[in-house]
């Protein structure tokens, strides 16, 4: 891979076949697939100083340990194309998310299992006796279909379940009542009557075995593909901005905000974002897990995440620094414009106005849009490979002339 600072980038517009405005797994996917499909000559923009968009890792200075930029990005999926495809960069470790959560001072394991009923309640239910309690806290709601997330969770896990871990945790999420969230943020709310606590339930997980950007730099090795940083796509006096490569006709895959393509014309798309605040402990593990949820409404944040645990491999190995632990404490809001948009809030009016503006995006010729910004969705890992995989089959290639 070729990185080069946009105030000294020799590439130029005339000198490539293909765009990618983005590093994010979308843009990478598309990239590496444009090179050994199509033989492209591909140049990759990004308005920030790196590679890997929302997955970007680093290694901390001081302690070695691997943090999550942008909050924590666990790798799963059931989908045996993508699997084998990431398999080609990298590594995965036998990684096993379980997560925890603490409600009144007391840590009780998620999803909510066989384990967690038994011990709120202080009981031994069997699972039969587990499922009927449910159903009977469930009351009214059980037979009724839920207009918002608040009657949509007292359904799927009953009352006191729901109002314990649920309610303030997701009020926290959100800063909204969840009887005025939609019953479809949690439509699949697990819960298991069983002792199983693993969080996921697809085939394959695990987390790159030599960190997020050695995985996305493999991906892009290729000298046919160039980058260049800190370059922004509306930046008219750097060359490879929208209306350049527009009047070039140039194949590009717009991989930023939608609305913020088209001049935000139709209104502001809106989005939830996440602040973090650092805690560093004179401690070998803080919490003893990667992952520790707050239900009350009396902790401001969400969750609190411990690097270190993702990786008790390069703990054994002696890759991190004893006696020292890296917290990141989790903070939900209400995105403005500028900063980092993480979740859709996906209103009725959001969604009205994402398929104005998809429409627009149809009609752009020679533009490609596409990752959770171009799409207004939110996407795990392997759904953003995945359907890079498919545009890059359906879309990208065409304009190639594959």
């Amino acid at each position: 891979m070729t990185t080069e600072k946009s105030s000294d980038a020799q590439v130029k517009p005339e000198d490539v076949d293909l765009v990618i405005v983005g590093a994010g797994l979308f843009g990478l996917t598309i990239a590496q697939q444009a090179v050994e499909h199509a033989g492209a000559r591909v140049h990759i923009i990004d308005v920030r100083q790196h590679i890997g968009g929302n997955a970007y890792s680093y290694f901390d200075e001081e302690t070695g340990i691997e943090i999550h930029k942008y909050g924590a990005h666990l790798f799963h999926t059931s989908n045996k194309r993508v699997w084998d495809y990431v398999n080609r960069f990298t590594q995965f470790t036998d990684y096993v998310h379980r997560v925890y959560t603490t409600h009144e001072g007391e840590v009780y394991p998620l999803p909510i299992n066989l384990g967690t009923i038994n011990q709120f309640f202080r009981a031994s239910y069997t699972p039969t006796q587990a499922k009927a309690l449910i159903e009977e806290q469930a009351g009214r709601y059980a037979d009724v279909e839920p207009q918002n997330l608040n009657d949509q969770g007292i359904k799927l896990i009953g009352q006191p379940l729901y109002e314990a871990f649920i309610k303030n945790y997701t009020g926290k999420q959100w800063q909204t009542d969840p009887s005025e969230l939609p019953a479809s943020i949690i439509r699949r709310l697990p819960v298991r009557f069983n002792y199983n606590n693993r969080y996921f339930k697809d085939t394959w997980e695990g987390l790159p075995k030599d960190g997020y950007t050695a995985w996305f730099e493999n991906m892009i090795k290729d000298p046919r593909i160039t980058v260049s940083l800190g370059v922004d796509f509306f930046d008219e006096s750097q060359p490879f901005n929208r209306n350049v490569l527009a009047a070039m006709s140039k194949p590009v895959v717009y991989t930023g905000p939608v609305d913020r393509y088209f001049d935000y014309e139709l209104g502001e798309l809106k989005w939830r974002t996440v602040d973090f605040k650092e805690k560093r402990y004179d401690e070998d593990d803080h919490y003893g897990c990667p992952v520790m949820n707050y239900a009350d409404a009396d902790v401001p944040y969400t969750r609190a995440i411990e690097f270190k645990n993702f990786n008790p491999e390069r703990v054994k190995s002696g890759a991190y620094k004893p006696g020292r632990t890296v917290v990141w404490r989790e903070y939900s809001r209400f995105a403005e414009r500028g900063d980092e948009p993480y979740y859709p809030v996906n209103t009725d009016a959001d969604k009205t106005l994402y398929e104005q503006y998809a429409a627009r995006a149809a009609a752009t010729p020679n533009t490609v849009f596409g990752g959770r910004l171009g799409t207004y969705k939110y996407y795990d890992m392997h759904n953003v490979i995945d359907t890079a995989l498919t545009a890059y089959e359906q879309q990208v290639a065409p304009m190639l002339g594959k």
